[in-house]
């Protein structure tokens, strides 16, 4: 970000977040413009989840204005909301490489500063960080204190309320800053939802219950008749800080979140109430910029844009569709021959394409927010009574849900199909989002069928195939543009457990598994030039059931086997092969993700830095064989 001291100097002044402190109101006022400006002209250049970040300004300069970080711990759910919390701690100067490979993290990491208390990029875990933090300091008592900021969307997710019921059994003195703006990333869905906008919208409820608080302390007996005349009234009008007094939180709002001194009031008066409180402000989801206050979904999570209008930077080329259009309009087709067929997302419904289901087939469609759980347990009900329940879940938020899909699905052996999106290396949002574990926890579990498609084509023919077996059934596929074959007009179904062999050949044979396997079709040639003869290319579609025969077929005949998956190599599908093979006399080359966390980047650099281009596969295959190569290409 060039002349950062000139353009944001407000913000380049500052040697501590807390020297806010001591800031003017109005050189406050100046400073949230220039973290607006700051953050705005970043993302337009590299992306990132913009609303987010934008609705909490205010709130940021109020909390560093109040605690001492990093002493006092500043626990933001998610972390996509934090991108001012970045800018107040040191970051404005690398903050133009937000989520570049190399750069700074879109979420929060402890190794990049002292002031990221925790690392995340999943919701809902805030408050139970929090009560651990706070349960700490009781013992050590070195002065610290803990305050959460969560989205009304996390509230969503169970393990929340898990971190709630602790801290008010515990009586922990945490400070829940719940940022309520109707929004995750869709808007939010649920009874809890549609409380707290019935305190958005109609701020009647709160005027009203402050003044009967008011009267009834001036009744004689209040402490104790007016006790229980106000609980009474708040379960008449319903308020929404009814349900945290009932779990031990004193309960302070809703008030202005972009007031940075109303925020600080109120926050000194939680601070000082020395017990578990949830402070409730109401802010505005891309609050500062026109277009992402007019769109919050779109401008959550932002490709690159023009400030002036808002739209994509530069036209996007025409190209084959994305896996997740290809599933979208798949499943739509398979809910139209079937009524049995129902669709279910845990608040991903465009990030999974199930927005076509929902317009096609509403009352067949379900949104259950950030609850991966239930949204297996939930699918399971539906199979127990005769439907067919998909689960349109990312990778990296399947893992939430490991336990019912052993527990509730695979052990009653239960038809539900979970259509994991963003299978491998995911690109700018890191490792928390890299879905690269799901073969090594699926294919361990008794009766799970887990397949993965080369091509768009393929994932229509798996769909239809996965809706008609009578178990549970992963189906795996990347992020990302298809290869841009055609789709089939109607979708035939493909034998279970059953590899294809795409070309014969001797010497060595690229197995691929999923996105594995186009790329040894892009490898063979380079290896056929180096080796002299053409290698045999195999698509095995299946992790479980392995095709054991065409695998031992394949050791036989070949010196060298090569397993390429964008999976970890530790248990993935290579380990499958192996684990097929026993003692089969043939070298197996595993090619997948090596056994550590990936960092933040496009995802054909972050590919190439883990050898899975076709280059590096062909290069990688020639130096196992032991053959001369006539490429010259580095050992990744």
């Amino acid at each position: 970000m060039p002349d950062t001291p000139t353009r944001f100097p407000l913000i380049s002044g500052l040697t501590a977040p807390n020297d806010i402190r001591a800031m003017s109101d109005a050189d406050r006022e100046a400073l949230a413009a220039e973290m607006r400006e700051a953050i705005i002209d970043t993302v337009s250049q590299t992306g990132g989840h913009l609303g987010a970040s934008l609705g909490t300004v205010e709130l940021t300069i109020a909390l560093h204005a109040e605690l001492e970080s990093p002493r006092d711990r500043i626990v933001w759910d998610v972390g996509h909301q934090a991108y001012g919390h970045k800018l107040l701690t040191g970051r404005l100067g690398g903050f133009g490489t937000l989520r570049q490979h190399g750069g700074i993290s879109g979420f929060l990491r402890r190794e990049e500063s002292e002031h990221d208390v925790m690392g995340a990029g999943h919701a809902s875990t805030s408050i139970s960080y929090a009560t651990g933090l706070a349960e700490a300091e009781r013992h050590a008592r070195q002065g610290s204190r803990a305050v959460c900021v969560i989205g009304d969307g996390a509230l969503t997710g169970g393990m929340a309320y898990e971190g709630l019921n602790q801290a008010g059994a515990l009586g922990s003195p945490i400070t829940v800053i719940l940022n309520d703006n109707g929004m995750s990333i869709s808007e939010n869905v649920g009874a809890l939802s549609r409380l707290f906008q019935r305190a958005r919208v109609d701020p009647t409820l709160t005027r009203v219950r402050e003044e009967l608080e008011r009267g009834l302390a001036r009744l004689p007996g209040a402490t104790e008749i007016g006790g229980h005349i106000r609980d009474a009234t708040k379960a008449l009008w319903f308020v929404p800080g009814a349900l945290f007094e009932a779990l031990g939180f004193a309960y302070i709002g809703p008030i202005d979140g972009h007031d940075i001194e109303g925020v600080r009031r109120a926050l000194r008066t939680t601070l000082e109430m020395n017990r578990p409180v949830v402070l409730h402000v109401k802010t505005v989801k891309g609050r500062g910029y026109a277009p992402a206050e007019a769109d919050g979904e779109a401008m959550h999570g932002a490709t690159p844009f023009v400030i002036e209008s808002g739209k994509a930077a530069g036209k996007k080329a025409p190209g084959p569709p994305n896996y997740t259009e290809v599933f979208g309009h798949a499943l739509v087709a398979e809910a139209e021959r079937d009524p049995r067929v129902v669709g279910i997302t845990a608040a991903m419904l465009k990030g999974t394409g199930m927005q076509h289901m929902m317009k096609r087939f509403p009352e067949r469609t379900y949104d259950v927010g950030i609850a991966e759980q239930h949204a297996v347990v939930f699918a399971c009900g539906l199979a127990i009574a005769g439907y067919k329940p998909v689960c349109a879940i990312y990778s990296t938020f399947l893992q939430r849900a490991f336990d019912p899909i052993v527990h509730d699905a695979a052990i009653q052996g239960l038809p539900v199909v979970f259509a994991i999106d963003r299978g491998g290396l995911v690109g700018d949002d890191g490792p928390t989002h890299h879905g690269v574990f799901d073969l090594a926890y699926l294919r361990a579990i008794p009766g799970m069928t887990v397949m993965a498609p080369m091509d768009e084509r393929e994932l229509v023919d798996m769909l239809h195939t996965a809706l008609r077996l009578d178990g549970p059934v992963a189906l795996r596929y990347p992020r990302g543009a298809g290869t841009g074959v055609a789709l089939p007009e109607r979708p035939e179904p493909v034998e279970v457990g059953r590899g294809v062999v795409l070309e014969s050949g001797e010497r060595v044979a690229l197995v691929g598994y999923g996105f594995g396997a186009t790329l040894a079709v892009e490898a063979a040639d380079l290896l056929a030039d180096a080796i002299g003869v053409r290698p045999t290319v195999v698509n095995a579609r299946f992790c479980k059931p392995i095709d054991a025969t065409l695998m031992r077929q394949l050791a036989e005949r070949h010196e060298l086997l090569v397993t390429i998956e964008d999976h970890a190599t530790l248990a993935g599908f290579g380990t499958a092969v192996l684990e097929t093979l026993d003692d089969a006399p043939v070298r197996v080359l595993r090619l997948g993700i090596p056994d550590r966390f990936i960092d933040h980047g496009k995802r054909e650099v972050l590919l190439d830095e883990v050898g899975l281009t076709a280059t590096q596969v062909a290069a990688r295959a020639v130096r196992a064989l032991g053959a001369p190569s006539r490429m010259l290409v580095a050992e990744s």
